[in-house]
């Protein structure tokens, strides 16, 4: 079995947005070679998130509107967490969505339904931040 490690680094324009890192992760994979297995793509930050979804824009305006219901950025205040820093939400809103994404690999490609694509989920932004994508295969 191999393996293969790779991090994705992005920079965000804004505190919240939603980044189609599929492309990235194909390369990834065609980079590994591995044909069957098993690829792993994480955040590699608190307050952030990867997931799987559609690339439609309503339906990213609709997370963004659901996660802020859930969880608004302001006031700061509400929150114990925020004192130095007011990112509280963010962290929620990574707890909503999830840490990671774990996709077949079948002949050499990402094993997707139907429209799936998987994205970065950045909930505060405006630095740099990075993905681990790890695959484990033949």
């Amino acid at each position: 079995m191999k393996s293969y490690r790779k991090e994705l680094w992005f920079q965000t324009r804004g505190r919240r947005e939603f980044i189609n890192i599929t492309p990235h992760v194909q390369q990834a994979l065609k980079e590994s070679e591995i044909q069957e297995g098993l690829l792993l793509c994480n955040a590699m930050h608190i307050t952030a998130s990867v997931f799987i979804n559609d690339d439609e824009a309503g339906l990213h305006q609709d997370l963004e509107v659901w996660l802020e219901k859930l969880a608004p950025e302001k006031p700061h205040a509400q929150y114990r967490h925020n004192g130095y820093e007011d990112n509280a939400d963010a962290h929620l809103k990574r707890s909503v969505m999830g840490r990671e994404v774990v996709v077949a690999v079948t002949d050499g490609r990402l094993d997707f339904g139907p429209w799936e694509q998987i994205f970065y989920g950045e909930f505060d932004g405006k630095r740099e931040k990075r993905v681990l994508v790890k695959i484990i295969g033949e």
